[in-house]
């Protein structure tokens, strides 16, 4: 990406094209062309965000088998469907699919396909770091999953506690792929999180100020810049136990010096940011969507946004809740168990927004209306549960039961899943121009609460019993039968819901009634293009003045002043370019110039995934030669090309 300096600006200056004629100049301009290598190629941010959005799918469907597998086996005392090394492994392997290959890739789905039209801009910052972030989460998934193929899945859970996770208690490759996967993977958040960051900064139409962002931004900026500092955590413990498995050093290893509580300081100073940024672009999108099925902007913007920074950097001071069970001392206890009650105050404050937002407006009662207040009472549910464990007397007892276990599906599956799938039903216009079966809809939130309720609201009561979580069967006459056959059946139930929405998606996408550019009369910049957007997606940069553009630009009762927004702003039309402004301001400075489709991200990510294999089976061969293969991947993608001309004029149309 190169840039050159926005020179003065005249708004009289008249345009060298009309708008038909720049849309044609545009689309010949930032057309990646057909077929199989423009498919592998493309660095378009919708592209990549529907990429992301279908590739968590996937991988939801596999950990849903998984979790359906494991229902079947614990539906009833002492069934043998399944032995304890099999149990261990899907159990590991659900963990890891719906945590990391399915709940934060999914959320940057929707973040990489809607940000650049959220923020009336062409792209995101980095378009070729984009498209690397989306094949490095598909190796790093694909690199996973192959360990079912040689019979060796992580089986130490999706935490991987030493001293279980250490050589001599687990000498095969299980946990090598755990450690490595982790690492591969962390590298795809960290640099799609630094992409969100500069996109924020410098990508945003002018005038948008920090004020006027929509909160699905805030939502995914804030886990953006949590992942930059959470996930080295990670991947530092990942190495280190890789390293301790097998090159001698002892990090973990008591026998050795080492500390085996430094596994789960440093996994938790990653997993409870990690909990938060699973959730917080899911509220976000959430908070945007909700409004518009409401009538009315969203109740007290100011302090939801400030309160989604606020839930993250407390956060950052929470992960000792995950630990008060393992000995550290009464004060650290005491500070960890006020923090956790603490952090609930922010996230009420977007619960009661939402709920001010529902009772203030005039609600439709459509599908995602119904999936976004299906989340909202799936929050407080989990919320409570989440407080309830703060106490440092109740956590005690609670701690590795089934209640944990509830308020984990709770926070990491409904608070994600449900609003994951209302967002789905209200920018599946905007996607493929078409809409989705609003009967069909309805009937799927019904099966889908229901069988989510009665899949995991009895785990409370298991928990409360004294069912330890962790293990493959249990014994006759302990009352843990009845309510394990319950929430098995609650579980299928859900997995019907699933295939109903499934069954939803292909439906509209072949037969759904035409869409038009804003089915939904929604306030955001989004909407004043076509449905889909054009592969340019503004044929003129939009000029923002309000925090609800499409809304407030008909307050003069023109029915057509949503669409002066096409037809007002910066027109840039003389290569593949789009504008750069301000930080704060959103004040127009630089007109950058944006790269081409390529392949290098792609075959860097093939380099990379024949690294960590070789890393996997020690086959140093494999590893030079995949070391050379990425270095001369990343010397080309450095390389210098095409210079720009220093000064460039903007041309405005009015």
């Amino acid at each position: 990406m190169s840039a050159v300096p926005v020179t003065a600006v005249d708004p009289r200056e008249p345009a060298s094209a009309s708008p038909p004629e720049l849309a044609t100049r545009l689309e010949a301009l930032w057309g990646e062309g057909e077929g199989l290598r423009a498919w592998f190629a493309t660095v378009d941010h919708k592209a990549i965000g529907l990429r992301y959005i279908v590739t968590a799918f996937v991988f939801l469907l596999l950990g849903g088998v998984e979790a359906l597998v494991m229902r079947i086996q614990l539906a009833s005392p002492e069934a043998r469907v399944l032995n304890p090394e099999q149990y261990s492994q899907l159990f590991s392997m659900h963990g890891v699919t719906m945590i990391f290959l399915y709940a934060l890739p999914v959320l940057s789905g929707f973040s990489n396909y809607l940000w650049p039209l959220l923020l009336g801009s062409r792209d995101m910052a980095f378009p070729r770091l984009n498209a690397l972030s989306y094949w490095l989460f598909l190796a790093a998934g694909l690199f996973l999953y192959m360990s079912f193929f040689i019979g060796a899945a992580p089986n130490d859970g999706w935490f991987s506690y030493v001293p279980q996770s250490l050589k001599p208690y687990s000498p095969g490759p299980n946990l090598d792929v755990y450690a490595l996967g982790l690492i591969f993977l962390g590298l795809s958040t960290t640099v799609g999180s630094a992409n969100f960051v500069v996109t924020l900064l410098r990508m945003r139409a002018p005038g948008m100020s920090v004020n006027r962002l929509p909160i699905l931004v805030w939502g995914t900026i804030t886990a953006s810049v949590a992942n930059l500092l959470a996930v080295p955590a990670v991947s530092l413990a990942c190495l280190m136990l890789w390293l301790d498995r097998h090159h001698g050093t002892h990090f973990f290893d008591i026998g050795g010096g080492g500390q085996p509580l430094l596994w789960q300081h440093l996994f938790w100073m990653f997993g409870h940011p990690w909990v938060y940024a699973l959730v917080l672009p899911a509220m976000g999108l959430v908070s945007d969507a909700l409004p518009v099925h409401c009538r009315r902007p969203l109740v007290g913007y100011t302090p939801v946004a400030m309160s989604t920074v606020a839930t993250m950097v407390i956060g950052f001071g929470v992960w000792l809740h995950h630990m008060f069970a393992t000995g550290v001392p009464p004060l650290a206890l005491s500070f960890f168990s006020a923090a956790s009650f603490v952090i609930a105050i922010p996230s009420a404050i977007g619960v009661f927004a939402w709920i001010a937002t529902i009772y203030t407006g005039r609600a439709r009662l459509t599908t995602p209306f119904l999936f976004f207040v299906g989340f909202v009472l799936l929050f407080v549910i989990g919320g409570v549960s989440g407080v309830m464990t703060a106490s440092l007397a109740l956590d005690w007892q609670l701690t590795d039961t089934y209640f944990i276990v509830a308020h984990l599906h709770y926070v990491l599956l409904g608070i994600n899943v449900f609003p994951v799938i209302g967002a789905i039903y209200h920018w599946f216009p905007k996607f493929t121009g078409r809409m989705m079966d609003e009967r069909l809809g309805r009937w799927t939130f019904g099966v889908m609460f229901i069988g989510f309720n009665l899949a995991f609201l009895p785990m409370h009561w298991l928990g409360l019993a004294g069912m330890p979580r962790r293990v493959w069967t249990y014994s006759h006459g302990l009352g843990f039968g009845a309510a394990n056959l319950v929430v098995s059946i609650g579980a299928f139930l859900f997995a019907a819901g699933v295939l109903m929405f499934l069954i939803g998606v292909v439906h509209g996408a072949l037969r759904g009634r035409i869409a038009g550019p804003n089915p939904w009369d929604a306030p955001t910049l989004e909407w004043s293009t076509a449905s889909p957007p054009p592969v340019y997606n503004f044929a003129v940069l939009p000029l923002v003045a309000s925090r609800h553009p499409l809304w407030e630009a008909r307050i003069d009762e023109d029915p057509e002043g949503d669409r002066s927004l096409l037809t007002t702003g910066f027109a840039l039309d003389d290569g593949k370019e789009t504008l750069g402004v301000t930080p704060l301001d959103a004040q127009p400075d630089v007109i950058l110039k944006m790269p081409g489709p390529t392949l290098l991200p792609a075959l860097l990510s093939v380099a990379l995934f024949a690294l960590f294999v070789g890393l996997l089976c020690s086959w140093r061969w494999l590893d030079a030669l995949a070391g050379l293969a990425a270095a001369a991947v990343l010397v080309a993608w450095f390389s210098p090309h095409a210079t720009v001309r220093d000064e460039e004029r903007v041309r405005i149309y009015e």
